[in-house]
């Protein structure tokens, strides 16, 4: 079986300059996970982190901008 959402993503708010986390829950640990910006593929650098942990996965988007919402 695919790997669902077990809790998506929520809205999150901060301040230019600053680090946004978004975490979504799978229903399968280690599920590979792709991080888009509409049809964007995010991949880890200075401004983007990913960390995935069990089932659990994160992404980190570093020195916030206008553009990133």
């Amino acid at each position: 079986l695919p790997a669902l959402f077990k809790q998506e993503l929520q809205n999150t708010e901060a301040e230019e300059g600053a680090t946004a986390i978004l975490r979504c829950e799978l229903t399968k640990p280690k599920a590979p996970v792709e991080w888009r910006k509409g049809d964007t593929t995010l991949y880890p650098g200075l401004k983007y982190e990913m960390k995935q942990q069990g089932s659990a996965a994160e992404l980190f988007i570093n020195d916030l901008e206008l553009d990133d919402s």
